[in-house]
Formats: C-alpha cells, structure tokens, sequence
C-alpha cells in the first residue's frame, strides 16, 4: 500500500531541503517512544524535527493500517457514507487522508490534536481537501467531552497506547455518545494493543454498539493468550523512508488491531475472518478462522473442495472467506 499522490508529493515538499540525518535521529528517538509505549506526560511529536521524523518513518505505515481499516468497515457496511468526521489524537491529520479515500463524501471533519505543531503541520498537509471543511482544535484528549453535534464516523487511531487504562475508558465512553453512526478504533498490532481493543470491545457492545469488523461475533474473543488477534500492510518505502529507518529492504509489514461498531445497524451477514497469514501449498491452503458463532480454529482446504478453494486462495490475512 501506498500513501495517495497528493498527500505523497505533499510531504516530500515538507521534507525538502531537511537535513536527513537529523531526520532519522529523530525517528529513531520517535520510534523508540511507541515501541515502550511512555506515558510521561511528555508530547511524543513536540518539535518541527519530531513532526518530520514522523512524516518520512511513520505516516506511511500508519496510513496503511487506518485505510485497511476503514475498508474492511466499509466492506461490511456497503451503505455506510459518512459526510461528518471527527477525529480524535489526529496527529498531522493521517485518518482525514484515509477516510477521504475511502469515503469521499466526507466533507465536514473536526479533528482534535494535543500537539500544536503537529496540528498546523496537518492544517498544511490538508489543504489539499479544498471543498472539505475542516476544523482543528488543540485539546488534551484524556477526560475531555465533545459539544459539537455528533458525527457520521469518530476514530482514534493510534491513541490509547499514550493514555492510562481508566484515562481510556473514559475516552471511549465519550467517543461513543460522540458517534452517531460508526466509531473506529485503531492499535498497533502487538499483546497489548490487542487488549486494549478487547477492553474497548467489552465496553461497547455492554453500551448497545453492533459489531462491524474485525469480528464476525458478538461472544467473547475465542483467543486464548499469548496467541493475539492482529492483522499487518505492506508498506512501500520510498528512498526518504529507507534512509530514515536505515533499512535496505523497499517495504515493511505494518502490524495492527482495530474495531470497527455502529450505533445504527448490524454488519451484513459474513463469513469468518482471516486470523493469520495463509498457509500455502501446491493444491491446497490451510487458514486459521474466526468463525461466526464464536469459535476459532484452522480449515484445510483443497483443489477437491472446488470453488470453496478457488475462493480461499485469493483470500489474504484479513480478508473474510464464505462458510
């Protein structure tokens, strides 16, 4: 996956002319940061050279795992068109670009960011959205309540991994009563993002929401630990990119969790889920599914199970195969 032409000639003009080598300290410093996941009060993204280690080492892989998101949604909900948006923790603006993408009726988009200069890089990058009307507002996102009305789709990506557990429970209780169709919900595809999505999950369905993706149920995960639900892009590096991370390999597999529910209405009826990377043999594939009533486990399919396997063999980790 790659970033959309705009937004990608948008962010090689704010990198032109940057000393790289100061870039990619920073990103090593920013990178560092999310990995140990610090909650010490300090902004991760504080300086102009923290915003630009994020446009050349980050945006690309978070992009990639917001716009997958977002279309595994909009697979199940095929008549789900937002036009409000609202966007909490929304950094330099990343879900905007990728709910644009994929619903581009979206013309109306308030999005809340804690950091000042990340917040008028994005004012910069979304210019391009000429007819959208967006509004920014600098807002520390723990604890706080949303006035304007509600919105079509609310998202927080990428978010609850710099808050306290209780700090985040009350977020996503605001988020909700802020949704007044779809809330999307987006973490790095680790153990412990994946609890935050199950927290996050629990509390939801307990305050009425349905189901959207990634499950294809309502019951309890089916997952015993330390196995883990999460889903991973492929991301193109461009030459900026590599340089940044000192990597030599043109891509990276970007790994995240998300949930997708609505206020209004049910997913369409569905399949199981695809819970792993496919297991891919001469005339045959095995795939580990989580299946609709709440049981996971692995099918065995091959060329005699005719079009069940023709199906299951253009199908990818994520992806949801007919039962």
């Amino acid at each position: 996956m790659e970033l959309p032409l705009a937004l990608h000639h948008a962010v090689d003009r704010m990198l032109d002319g940057v000393a790289l080598s100061d870039i990619a300290a920073a990103a090593a410093e920013l990178s560092q940061r999310y990995r140990e996941e610090r909650r010490d009060g300090k902004l991760h993204v504080a300086t102009d050279r923290a915003v630009l280690a994020y446009l050349a080492a980050r945006l690309p892989a978070t992009y990639a795992a917001v716009r997958a998101s977002f279309a595994a949604a909009a697979d199940r909900r095929p008549d789900f068109a937002p036009t409000t948006f609202l966007d909490i923790g929304a950094g330099p603006g990343t879900a905007l670009w990728a709910a644009k993408d994929c619903w581009p009726g979206v013309n109306d988009a308030l999005l809340l960011e804690r950091s000042p200069i990340f917040a008028a890089h994005g004012e910069t990058l979304a210019a391009a959205f000429a007819s959208t009307r967006i509004t920014w507002r600098i807002a520390n996102v723990a604890g706080v309540e949303f006035d304007a009305a509600p919105r079509d789709l609310v998202t927080a990506t990428y978010l609850l991994s710099e808050l306290a557990s209780n700090d985040a429970a009350i977020l996503i209780d605001a988020m909700w009563r802020a949704t007044a169709d779809m809330l999307v919900l987006v973490e790095p595809g680790t153990p412990a993002g994946w609890q935050r999505i199950l927290a996050a999950r629990t509390r939801l369905l307990a305050a009425g929401a349905h189901l959207i993706a990634p499950c294809p149920h309502a019951q309890p995960c089916p997952l015993p630990p330390p196995d883990w639900c999460h889903f991973a892009r492929r991301v193109a590096r461009s030459r900026i990119h590599r340089y940044v991370k000192s990597a030599d390999v043109p891509w990276e597999d970007e790994k995240f969790i998300y949930l997708a529910v609505s206020r209004k209405t049910a997913a369409r009826e569905s399949g199981a889920r695809i819970i792993a990377p496919p297991r891919r043999g001469s005339g045959r594939v095995t795939l580990k599914l989580c299946r609709p009533d709440g049981t996971v486990g692995e099918r065995f399919l091959s060329r005699r199970d005719g079009v069940t396997y023709k199906d299951a063999t253009r199908k990818d980790w994520g992806d949801l195969l007919a039962e």
